[in-house]
């Protein structure tokens, strides 16, 4: 009988050739069970998605009462639907004032590609600026707008106009022009190896769209909703974007995304021409219902306050020969080690012992740590000791 890992292999598309291809049978609050029983702590949260781990009581029962009510009925902003005017009502309230228009899609990339139309339509400018090492989804125009020569190669021609700056350099701000619709920056550079700010760097970048009239998107994808010890990366720096755009951590596990402009931004979608921009599924009543109950567990019971500690428990323990920095803010966390082949070796390492951990797109020479916020100290001890472990076993 063909088995199940068989079946993966064989009929779903790949995107490595060395995928982990772990069977997992179910996942429970910081574990993911695997078929025969091992629990493994999860480290990554399914790349910063199961902000407060996976399951959670609230959000498994917010997915149960809707899927009785009703799921999809027509494509996005038709019907006036509870889920999702309750969940807009709900980002309104934990972001800045002006953000009051939300925008609800399926993904990181889609909201994205969203935002990237709301600033060309609203500016009737042709340029976006972003920067180097930068990941905004893998769709055709976060590609185009991607920090990576590598990925975006094969794929080439892309979207026209734009323009690609080194991050963390105060002497290329100036570039951006009276031609920029748009500057799209992470308030943390996730696949980079989680690289922040300098300081005062994202102040000046809003100073200057300010200056030119050029609208400044935030990527919150994978900072959004606690994951560095405030609701939102941005409000480290203090400055507050034009457009800010959600995933990951929004829907409690379940597929969503979002960008959120102030209502005069958001209203260029309305004419010349109607309909300018749609999806059929973005908003899908059972996604936000799920990511509802999601945000007000993480808005009520405020796990990502205890973000810092954690995240200096880590910093404490995580230290050997072979791990050459940390780097990173809360609880994303970017463990710089020797090369690829150690990274792998640590990786598999880990999962032997229980512990689920992963690297980085344009830093491979990392380790990624990316936690649910709800991770306690006692399974950050071990989780250190399953690294370190992993490290000795290195040859040298």
């Amino acid at each position: 009988m063909v088995s199940l890992k068989q079946l993966f292999l064989q009929n779903l598309a790949q995107t490595t050739d060395f995928p982990l291809a772990i069977e997992f049978e179910s996942a429970e609050g910081n574990y993911l069970i695997e078929k025969g029983g091992k629990k493994h702590l999860d480290l990554i949260s399914g790349i910063s998605v199961s902000n407060i781990g996976h399951r959670h009581p609230r959000v498994v029962a917010a997915i149960k009462n809707q899927v009785d009510k009703y799921m999809h009925l027509m494509v996005y902003g038709e019907f006036v639907q509870a889920p999702q005017v309750m969940l807009a009502n709900k980002l309104i309230s934990i972001l800045p004032n002006h953000l009051n228009a939300v925008y609800l899609v399926n993904s990181g990339a889609e909201a994205i590609d969203g935002a990237i139309k709301l600033a060309k339509r609203y500016t009737a400018r042709p340029e976006i600026v972003s920067f180097e090492n930068a990941y905004h989804g893998s769709s055709h125009g976060p590609l185009s707008i991607m920090g990576s020569e590598e990925f975006k190669t094969a794929y080439r021609p892309l979207v026209p106009g734009s323009r690609v700056l080194p991050y963390n350099n105060f002497e290329v701000i100036s570039q951006i022009t009276s031609k920029t619709a748009a500057v799209v920056i992470e308030s943390v550079q996730s696949e980079a190896g989680y690289k922040t700010p300098t300081e005062g760097y994202l102040k000046a970048i809003q100073d200057r769209c300010r200056e030119v009239g050029a609208l400044l998107i935030l990527d919150e994808i994978q900072t959004g909703f606690g994951r560095t010890g405030h609701l939102f990366g941005f409000q480290h720096d203090q400055i507050a974007p034009d457009i800010v755009t959600l995933a990951k951590g929004l829907g409690g596990g379940m597929p969503i995304g979002a960008f959120v402009a102030a209502k005069k931004v958001m209203d260029s979608f309305k004419q010349n021409p109607i309909l300018g921009h749609i999806t059929t599924f973005g908003g899908h009543p059972v996604c936000a219902a799920a990511a509802l109950a999601n945000v007000e567990v993480i808005t009520e019971e405020k796990w990502y306050l205890s973000a810092k500690k954690k995240e200096q428990r880590f910093r404490e323990l995580l230290v050997h020969d072979e791990i050459h920095d940390v780097s990173g803010r809360g609880l994303m966390l970017s463990v710089t080690l020797r090369d690829f082949a150690t990274v792998q070796s640590v990786m598999h390492s880990c999962i032997e012992q229980g512990v689920i951990i992963d690297w980085f797109l344009f830093n491979q020479n990392a380790l990624r740590i990316s936690p649910p916020l709800t991770i306690t100290l006692e399974e950050i001890n071990y989780a250190c000791r399953a690294i370190l472990n992993g490290l000795n076993q290195v040859p040298r």
